[in-house]
């Protein structure tokens, strides 16, 4: 029987919603934050399973589909955070349809699930617990990962991120916390040839946000923890300088 670790947990009681939630890190996310406290809920498009054991898996199930983000207006309105895990990879195909499609699921249907979860954050009357969004980018944000409609839905996300983070005004931050995973090749269905874990990913994952860090990277290549915060730097200072720019003419 796993022991769960409430002491001193941050996540303990904290309702944790999570898309993909049955994918091979949506798995690994759910039963680590379970053991920290926290009560799961999860996101799926697909049917929802059943699991052997009561301690695994999400406590809840939500079926949704992208596109049809609004229907979760309820479910969102009752969470403390949400990780946004979901997705698709074409692998090798550049076709319309699937271009299409990895833009729509990895991409614009994140955005619109931020869109809808902030407004219900910074919109809450009294801050008793600050609300959190995690979202997974990935490396393919920042260098190749041999799946170009897959690579260019995961640099529109990063990108839309960066611009959301640059522009939250304090009084927003106050109420609200974006968090970006920029993870490496780890095993899972979209990825057969992962050279990490899942779990150690979301334990990985966990530890850096216990730590309180907004730029979350778990990835065995070292370029990345050089080149992810020096993107975000670059597109923090653009964004300013925009803004500052706008605003005088």
């Amino acid at each position: 029987m796993r022991q769960t670790q409430t002491s001193k947990s941050p996540w303990a009681n904290c309702r944790i919603g999570i898309t993909g939630a049955n994918g091979s890190l949506g798995r690994a996310l759910t039963n680590k934050l379970r053991e920290k406290g926290a009560v799961i809920i999860g996101l799926t498009h697909g049917e929802v399973p059943v699991h052997d054991f009561p301690e695994e898996g999400p406590q809840e199930w939500v079926k949704w589909s992208c596109g049809q983000e609004v229907s979760l207006e309820s479910t969102l309105a009752k969470l403390d955070i949400l990780i946004l895990n979901h997705g698709i990879n074409p692998k090798g195909s550049q076709s319309q349809n699937d271009l299409n499609n990895a833009l729509e699921i990895n991409a614009l249907s994140s955005w619109r699930l931020m869109e809808c979860f902030e407004k219900h954050a910074i919109n809450q009357n009294k801050v008793e617990k600050r609300k959190e969004i995690w979202v997974n980018t990935s490396e393919a944000e920042i260098q190749p990962a041999l799946s170009p409609a897959y690579e260019i839905s995961k640099r529109l996300l990063g990108q839309l991120v960066s611009i959301r983070w640059s522009n939250l005004k304090s009084n927003q931050q106050n109420h609200f916390t974006i968090r970006k995973l920029v993870l490496g090749p780890f095993h899972s269905e979209l990825n057969p040839l992962g050279i990490m874990s899942a779990n150690w990913v979301a334990t990985q994952i966990i530890k850096q946000a216990e730590f309180n860090l907004n730029l979350i990277i778990v990835t065995p290549n070292p370029l990345t923890y050089i080149a992810m915060p020096l993107t975000e730097l670059f597109r923090s200072i653009y964004s300013q300088l925009m803004n500052k720019y706008f605003q005088n003419n």
